[in-house]
């Protein structure tokens, strides 16, 4: 029997120390599992983001958070491509030699990955990126020039670009102690927060796939890094995933004339997200739909916004292995309770006004013709 194919959301939000996403591009063994039971996975740049490293997944989708959000409120579709052609935006804040750092890392992705951009632009004024911390633990920012990024990124679509890469520069990181855990995969990222300010406002302006690299000086050698920290220390910027991710990334379809190769949110068959973090807007949204929420109880974050909070139904499961078996049950149509040792007998409905009286009062008179058809 022909099937229409499955389509799976992966969410971790950002900037919420997420034991698995929370760091440079650590989720991104998540993703690769997933792309082997959906046919199509719906994610975003911080999920599959690891600065040098990367990983070609020709299913799935590489969508900004608020063109995402956008798709889960049945605003936008999506549609994919075969290619974009990407530029390049910097802020005039980055110091002349780490501007040639970035310069050179976009060359090497033209020449080695074969990636089409355009012309790069700077912005007329520095950005000013402000870094900050809410009560919960997770991180935002603010930004001094809005205008700045918006007027060069208008100035690049100018130039053909389809997907827009921005290099904004962030202020080093003052608290050390913040750092360092950072660093040993025990914190929140510093700077994740305020990355999705600046893509969120360029793609809710422009209405094309953008996504954030910031620029930062080297940090001094750390023997004891940890693994999930260790992708942000190969080099001297983190633009590669991004240049990547942006030339294959999806295009929005905003109207509401909707071709046959348009995505669409009522295509999704399975949204997973940490069980702690199920107060985002995207995933909020599609819980409207027919897909199966599905809550990752190992992927702590910083957030206690769990699906019995905010009155979603979920599937809570220990990993995301475990999840992963739910959708492979899900997609070959098997309800995941009858994998387990002990299934309960089907029960009758709590309003239903059938007694067991009625069933045992014989068979009704019908008429003749009642047992045609």
């Amino acid at each position: 029997m022909l099937q229409r194919p499955y389509t799976a959301v992966m969410i971790v939000p950002t900037g919420v120390g997420a034991a698995i996403g929370g760091y440079a591009g650590d989720a991104l063994p998540v993703v690769r599992a997933i792309a082997q039971v959906a046919d199509t996975v719906i994610t975003h740049p911080n999920v599959l983001n690891g600065a040098q490293l990367y990983w070609p997944l020709p299913n799935v989708l590489y969508v900004e958070g608020y063109g995402l959000d956008q798709f889960a409120a049945g605003q936008w579709g999506l549609r994919p491509v075969h290619r974009n052609r990407v530029g390049l935006l910097l802020d005039a804040g980055i110091e002349e030699s780490l501007r040639w750092r970035h310069l050179q890392a976009a060359d090497a992705a033209r020449a080695t990955l074969g990636l089409a951009m355009t012309d790069y632009v700077v912005t007329d004024a520095p950005v000013g990126v402000t870094l900050q911390t809410a009560e919960s633990g997770a991180t935002w920012g603010t930004i001094a020039n809005s205008g700045t990024l918006l007027r060069a990124a208008e100035r690049l679509v100018q130039l053909g670009a389809e997907a827009i890469a921005v290099v904004v520069r962030f202020p080093e990181e003052e608290d050390a102690i913040a750092l360092h855990h950072y660093r040993q995969g025990q914190g929140v990222d510093p700077l994740a927060g305020a990355e999705a300010v600046i893509s969120h406002l360029l793609v809710r302006h422009l209405q094309i796939p953008c996504a954030h690299a910031p620029a930062l000086s080297p940090l001094s050698l750390d023997p004891t890094l940890s693994p999930k920290s260790a992708a942000e220390e190969l080099g001297h910027t983190f633009l590669p995933c991004v240049l990547a991710g942006l030339s294959r990334a999806p295009q929005f379809v905003t109207s509401g004339d909707r071709q046959p190769d348009v995505l669409s949110r009522d295509q999704v068959d399975a949204v997973i997200a940490p069980a702690t973090a199920f107060g985002g807007s995207g995933l909020l949204s599609l819980s409207g739909t027919t897909a199966q929420l599905i809550a990752v109880e190992e992927n702590t974050t910083t957030l206690a916004i769990t699906p019995e909070k905010v009155g979603v139904r979920a599937l809570r499961v220990r990993s995301y292995l475990e999840a992963i078996g739910v959708m492979a049950a899900h997609k070959a149509g098997i309800d995941a309770g009858a994998i387990a040792p002990h299934l309960p007998q089907i029960q009758p409905d709590a309003e239903t006004s059938l007694s067991t009286d009625s069933l045992s009062s014989g068979p009704a008179s019908l008429p003749q013709n009642a047992l045609l058809g």
